[in-house]
C-alpha cells in the first residue's frame, strides 16, 4: 500500500515542476522560443613583412615570420595589425584591447596609450554588433644597433595581443625576427710595389748621409 501512495506523490509532484531553463537559452519550446545565446570573439595579430615604405596599407601582413623569412635591422619600422571579430550572437560593449610592447622595440604610432611601466598599448575598441570585424595598426621601431643584444646577430621577438569584454576574450601572438648589422674591421693599408720602392729608397739615402758624416769627420782629423 506505501508503494502505492509513494507513486501517486510522484506522479502529482511531477506534475507541479517546471524545469528551470537559462534565460540565454530556452530553446525547447520550439519556434516560439529564443535561441541560446553564445558570447566569443576572434582575434588576429599580424605582422608586416620589412619595407621601406611608412604607409601601412602598403605592407603584406603574416601571422609570423621566422629566421628564414625576411628579418628587420636595426631602427627599422615594424607594422603590426589586430582583427577582432565578434563571433558571438548578440552584441559585445566595450572591448579592451592590451598589445604587449616585446623588448627590443618601441612604439612609434597607433590607437590608445602606451604604458611605459608595463609596456602596454591599451585602448577601447568600442561595441560589437554580431559578426562585426575591426583591424587596428601599431607602427614600432627596432632599437639602435648599441641597444641590441652583443651576444647575439639573430634573434626573434613575439608580440602579443589580448582583448577582452564583459563575456568574451581571446588572444593572438606574432613573431618576427631580427639581424644586426655586421661592423666591418678597419682596412689595414696594404704594402705595395710603390710603398717597398720608396721605404728601400729612404733607407739607401739614410745610408749615403750617413757615410758622407763619417766621411767628412774623419778627413777633419
Amino acid at each position: 500500500m506505501k508503494k502505492y501512495f509513494l507513486a501517486i506523490l510522484l506522479v502529482l509532484g511531477s506534475m507541479f515542476f517546471v524545469p528551470q531553463v537559462s534565460a540565454d537559452c530556452v530553446g525547447q519550446y520550439g519556434q516560439y522560443g529564443s535561441p541560446c545565446q553564445s558570447y566569443s570573439i576572434v582575434v588576429d595579430k599580424m605582422v608586416g613583412k620589412p619595407g621601406t615604405s611608412n604607409d601601412y596599407n602598403s605592407y603584406e601582413y603574416v601571422d609570423n615570420l621566422s629566421v628564414s623569412d625576411p628579418r628587420f635591422k636595426p631602427d627599422q619600422v615594424v607594422f603590426f595589425k589586430v582583427k577582432i571579430k565578434n563571433t558571438s550572437t548578440t552584441k559585445l560593449s566595450g572591448m579592451e584591447v592590451r598589445d604587449t610592447v616585446p623588448a627590443y622595440l618601441e612604439p612609434l604610432e597607433g590607437p590608445g596609450d602606451y604604458n611605459s611601466a608595463t609596456r602596454e598599448v591599451v585602448w577601447n575598441a568600442g561595441d560589437f554588433d554580431v559578426d562585426q570585424e575591426k583591424s587596428f595598426y601599431l607602427k614600432m621601431k627596432v632599437s639602435p644597433q648599441a641597444s641590441l643584444p652583443s651576444d647575439k646577430g639573430l634573434f626573434c621577438i613575439t608580440n602579443f595581443v589580448k582583448a577582452s569584454s564583459a563575456n568574451a576574450y581571446d588572444d593572438d601572438r606574432s613573431q618576427l625576427c631580427i639581424e644586426k648589422q655586421v661592423v666591418s674591421a678597419k682596412k689595414v693599408p696594404s704594402a705595395g710595389p710603390e710603398m717597398g720602392l720608396f721605404l728601400f729608397t729612404g733607407e739607401l739615402f739614410a745610408l749615403g748621409t750617413g757615410l758622407f758624416i763619417n766621411y767628412k769627420l774623419n778627413k777633419n782629423k
